[in-house]
C-alpha cells in the first residue's frame, strides 16, 4: 500500500489464500490445523519431517480473490466463483487468529488492497492445499 510495507516474514509459509462461497470458520479452522501441522520443513537429515511449530515458522497470510479466477472462456478471466468481499474478509481474518492460536507467528496482507509481493521460494517446494471436499 503505497510503498509501505505491510507484513514480512522470515523461515515459513507465504499462504496465498482464495475463499470461496461454500468456505467457512469450519473451513479456515481445518486448513489453518493442516498448515500448523504439515511437515515440510527440513530436519537434520535434510528430510521434510518438521512441521511449522518445529521450526519456529512464521506465516504470511495474503488475501488472494484471483485464485478463483476462471479462465475456461474467452480471454478475460471470471471471479465469480469466489465469496463476495463481505464473507471472504472475516474468513481470511480468522483464518490468521487460528494460526495465530497455535502459537505461529502471523503478519498478514490487506485485503482487497494491490500488492506486491516478494517471495523466496526455498528449494522445489509450493504446495496447493484446499478445502474442496472436507466438508
Amino acid at each position: 500500500m503505497d510503498g509501505q510495507v505491510v507484513g514480512s516474514i522470515g523461515l515459513g509459509w507465504a499462504v496465498l489464500v482464495g475463499v470461496g462461497p461454500h468456505d467457512s470458520e469450519q473451513s479456515a479452522s481445518e486448513l489453518a490445523e493442516k498448515i500448523a501441522t504439515l511437515r515440510v520443513f527440513e530436519d537434520a537429515e535434510g528430510k521434510m519431517n518438521l512441521a511449522a511449530s518445529d521450526v519456529g515458522a512464521e506465516i504470511l497470510v495474503i488475501p488472494q480473490f484471483t485464485l478463483y479466477a476462471d479462465t475456461s472462456r474467452g480471454r478475460r478471466p471470471s471471479f465469480v466463483g469466489a465469496a463476495p468481499p463481505a464473507v471472504a474478509e472475516p474468513i481470511v481474518r480468522r483464518f490468521g487468529q487460528l494460526l495465530a492460536e497455535r502459537g505461529l507467528t502471523v503478519e498478514s496482507g490487506v485485503f482487497g488492497a494491490m500488492m506486491d509481493v516478494d517471495l523466496v521460494n526455498h528449494g522445489p517446494v509450493t504446495i496447493v492445499l484446499t478445502t474442496d471436499g472436507w466438508n
